[in-house]
């Protein structure tokens, strides 16, 4: 997962893109005529310092290696701390990527 995280006049603008196939039923249906081998990202979670910032469910609705952009207000954090994004896909699959604010 690649994750771009940027400080400017106090909000934190987060870019995140999770490298996934992201199979749906109908696709796996007229595939392998098994709508059970579809394959997608379920969940996805961001923490700065440990500190859950996004906490999120998806569906099969979301293209190929989806793209997650995201802002928050950063009071609380500063340049140099650590932002870490990881997702969970339906095969219990799991990616993760980290980046620092900038």
């Amino acid at each position: 997962m690649k994750v771009k995280a940027k400080l400017k006049n106090g909000v934190i603008k987060v870019k995140a893109m999770a490298k996934h196939e992201m199979s749906t039923f109908n696709m796996m249906e007229k595939k392998t005529g098994n709508r059970e081998d579809a394959n997608f990202i379920t969940h996805i979670t961001g923490t700065i310092n440990g500190e859950t910032v996004l906490d999120l469910s998806t569906s099969q609705f979301l293209s190929k290696n989806p793209i997650f952009k995201f802002e928050l207000k950063g009071d609380t954090f500063k340049k140099g701390d650590k932002l870490l994004m990881s997702w969970v896909d339906r095969k219990g699959g799991t990616g993760k990527g980290k980046g620092k604010i900038k």
